[in-house]
């Protein structure tokens, strides 16, 4: 049986990537094959050749007015594509090569605090500053708008009145290293 395989797009430093890939480094169904970053002084990188994986960078020019990146994933028969804090939005020719085959995670509960420029401790200090009373993980399938896809999977922490947006982002990236490789794991063993 082939293995099922995943593409992981980053733009920083690559906890979550390293997570995904620890996830699956001897699993028997599934491999990280390759982890894309339109970044070259991301930490995901030196975290990839760490775990061995392809690398590949692009730029912003070749990721939006060509089809390279596509079919970089489709040669390499890639199954799913899974954003893990990767800042740029994907441009429609990808989603139409992947319908429902690419997933984000969002560092709050969608619908609230998503959309551009709603990333990273922008998200934290919005929910603090709204002094709401929980936050958590939106993990969603990726659509031509920033955080507007189908939600999959949901969870919560709690929001403390004295909890700072570093207290919520601590709290929030537990969620996202415990969730966000089962939640992959069990979209690719569905497809």
């Amino acid at each position: 049986m082939a293995l099922k395989r995943l593409a992981i797009f980053a733009s920083g430093s690559g906890s979550n990537a390293e997570k995904i890939a620890e996830h699956f480094a001897n699993h028997s169904e599934i491999e990280v094959s390759l982890i894309l970053s339109n970044n070259p002084q991301a930490g995901v990188i030196a975290r990839a050749r760490r775990l061995h994986i392809p690398i590949i960078l692009f730029d912003r020019k070749t990721f939006y007015e060509t089809d390279k990146v596509v079919k970089i994933l489709q040669n390499e028969h890639i199954d799913l594509v899974v954003l893990a804090g990767f800042m740029m939005l994907i441009p429609e020719v990808m989603v139409h090569a992947f319908p429902n085959k690419i997933v984000n995670i969002h560092p709050a509960l969608l619908p609230k605090y998503g959309g551009k420029g709603m990333y990273g401790h922008f998200v934290h200090e919005a929910v603090v500053a709204a002094q709401e009373s929980e936050s958590g993980i939106s993990i969603h399938y990726v659509n031509e708008r920033y955080d507007e896809g189908g939600i999959i999977f949901q969870a919560t922490c709690p929001v403390t009145p004295t909890d700072t947006p570093e207290d919520v982002a601590a709290k929030v990236q537990v969620l996202e290293h415990k969730y966000y490789p089962e939640v992959v794991e069990k979209i690719l063993i569905t497809l």
